[in-house]
């Protein structure tokens, strides 16, 4: 199998000499280049066309979204390599890519390269897009995207889709309408950070209800989805649930 001919972008001496050297020690890559810059980063891309791009988020003359939207189509895998920034994370995880937090793990960037090579580009460049449009949004709303990595495949799924989601362990259950379920290899905590609380509310430790699905409260402790699923609401949650959706009179 060919090596990924690899390109570094970090403004950052130290973190770009540590990524040079994490990268040295994949058989699986070959580093071509390294740019510190927006400019430089763009000028290198359209130059080498890499198969893989180390992107810092946070460059001298702008972020590394800058980049992806100065490119029409980019095809190359991409992993963000940053200090933690909540926004763009959240950008990020829309789109199911990979990133790594400074100061970098050596064992992190071994799993992340091993998922990487298994990965087809066609998947990256559909998961970059869905970051791109996140990065550009004020806000997120419920016409917004997001790839999700399941058991076997990466699935996009239009937030307005999700009915609820259910819990258990280290995956969970993304129930869509029309009685379609994707199997989400994240736990339930990850999308409770990741939807907006405009929109989704936590009714249970394994159940997050899409607020625009919800057709009634019994008093019994469930809640009835107007595709008349029935879901939990936990005892402790109760008030809390109650309050959200008075807010929705």
């Amino acid at each position: 199998m060919p090596l990924l001919r690899t390109l570094i972008i970090e403004d950052e001496p130290a973190v770009r000499k540590e990524l040079e050297w994490l990268v040295a020690r994949e058989k699986s890559l070959k580093l071509e280049a390294t740019a510190g810059s927006v400019q430089s980063a763009l000028q290198i891309i359209r130059d080498i066309n890499p198969d893989l791009v180390l992107m810092d988020i946070q460059l001298p003359d702008g972020t590394g979204f800058d980049i992806l939207n100065a490119l029409e189509d980019p095809a190359f895998h991409l992993i963000f390599v940053t200090a933690f920034d909540h926004f763009a994370i959240k950008a990020i995880k829309f789109g199911a890519l990979d990133y790594l937090l400074k100061p970098i793990d050596q064992e992190d960037f071994s799993v992340a390269i091993q998922r990487l090579n298994k990965t087809k580009k066609s998947d990256h460049s559909n998961q970059i897009s869905i970051a791109k449009k996140q990065s550009d949004a004020k806000a997120i709303s419920m016409t917004s995207n997001l790839c999700v990595t399941s058991v076997d495949c990466l699935q996009i799924v239009r937030l307005n889709e999700i009915v609820y989601l259910s819990g258990e362990g280290s995956y969970t259950q993304i129930h869509l309408e029309n009685n379609r379920i994707v199997t989400a290899s994240k736990p339930l905590k990850y999308y409770e950070e990741l939807l907006p609380e405009e929109f989704f509310i936590r009714t249970h430790q394994s159940y997050i209800a899409n607020k625009n699905f919800i057709d009634k409260y019994l008093k019994t402790g469930v809640m009835v989805m107007k595709d008349l699923s029935e879901i939990p609401v936990a005892t402790r949650r109760k008030e809390y649930v109650l309050d959200q959706l008075n807010l929705l009179k």
